[in-house]
Order: C-alpha cells, then structure tokens, then sequence
C-alpha cells in the first residue's frame, strides 16, 4: 500500500487513521500454533486485492531507478540493466495485509535483499532502513528484517511481470512483516544508524508490523483500544 498526495487524505487514509485510534481488527489471540500460517484478526483470499492511495505511478523499465545510500559502503543507483544483472531468486511465501485479508503461495522473482546489502555493504552503524516509493510514500524497516531470507526486491509474480497496480515494475515484499511495509514502486533504500517512521507509522500504525504478534497499530493506540473494550 502507498502514499500519493499527504495533503489531501484520501477516505482510505481517513478510515485506517480512524481504525488505529480504535484498535479495530484487533483479537489479543498472539498464541501461534505450530504449523498456522494464519495470523490472528486474518482471512484468506484467493485473489489479490489492490489498495493504494489514488495514485498508481507510470514507471517504464527504461526509466526505472533505485538509489541505495545513506549508511552504506557503496551507494549506487541502478537501472533496470544493473538490477537484472545481480543474482536473481525465485521464493514462495504467503502475505498479510494490515486490513485483516491474506493471501497464500505467491510466487516470487526477483533480487533477494541479502544478494543487495552484499551488494552495497551497509555500514556497522546500520540499523534501520527507510524505503520510498515513486509515489511518495515511506515506510520503516529495521535491518534484521529486510534481511530476512524469503525478502525480495521483485519483479515478477505468478511467472508473470509485476503489474503497476501491485507495485511494478519492482516493489519490497518482506512476508513476516504486514504488507505496508513492503513499499510498491521502488526508488530509493536509505540506511540509516536510528529509527524514522514513515507515513502509516507516523498515521498511528506500529512501527515494526508483526501479524503474529498483531502489530497493528502504535502502542498507544494499542493500549487505548485495549482500555476502551475493558471500560466497555
């Protein structure tokens, strides 16, 4: 999911502003059974529905960039040649969306986020990660989890190319964290040694985003939901 225009919240900005600050979708059930793929407050979905916030970039291949800096031994810039042209990965893995749907066996194509931080070498200070899209959107991600095994910086799903509806013609997918974090329309990685939160998290939703844990929102918001269903 992406950001386009901050200063004109669209109804889907509205409403997740006001799903945070009333702890809606949240269950408390955090206990995960051996074997469940299916996080607690979740549904599964056969198709895969499309959410951004009004605005789905036109980025053609020939045009396409990444920038990789901040904290890194070797910032660059790819073009969509220098991005084909790193070790490339094939991962299953399932998804789980913030608004409670989630989808399972998505094939993936692309270049795993561990073939690109040895890429550019982040630097000791490292921790954090700030993603932006095309669009204008930020997400934050802490380092361990970008470097996940089954994350990937992709191109393709399903054997097919990335769609521009879905974040093509590359976009994040980090399967452990809820899919916000997993930024559509790729165009810079930035290393950064401190936490910033980017736009849902600075909305009201959780700066980490672990569905098993159903890091939805903040923790503030997390305990004023909690307190209004006790008080009710």
């Amino acid at each position: 999911m992406s950001d386009d225009d901050r200063s004109e919240p669209t109804k889907l900005t509205r409403s997740k502003q006001r799903w945070a600050s009333e702890g809606k979708f949240l269950t408390g059930a955090t206990d995960r059974a051996e074997g469940d793929r299916l996080p607690p407050g979740q549904h599964l979905v056969r198709d895969w529905p499309v959410l951004d916030l009004g605005q789905q970039p036109d980025i053609a291949r020939e045009r396409w960039r990444l920038t990789i800096d901040g904290m890194v031994e070797r910032p660059v810039t790819l073009d969509w040649a220098g991005f084909m042209a790193l070790p490339q990965t094939a991962v299953r893995s399932d998804i789980h969306c913030v608004t409670t749907w989630s989808r399972y066996d998505n094939d993936w194509s692309g270049v795993a986020t561990r073939d690109l931080l040895d890429h550019v070498g982040p630097g000791d200070a490292a921790a954090f990660l700030t993603l932006h899209g095309y669009d204008g959107y930020t997400t934050n991600v802490p380092l361990a989890d970008f470097a996940a095994a089954d994350a990937l910086l992709v191109h393709s799903w399903q054997g097919k190319p990335l769609t521009r509806e879905h974040g093509g013609p590359v976009r994040l997918v980090i399967p452990h964290l809820y899919f916000w974090k997993s930024a559509k329309w790729i165009s810079r990685i930035a290393f950064l040694g401190a936490d910033k939160p980017g736009f849902w998290e600075v909305n009201g939703y959780h700066r980490r985003g672990d569905p098993w844990a159903e890091e939805r929102y903040s923790e503030n918001q997390s305990k004023v939901a909690h307190a209004s269903s006790i008080a009710a």
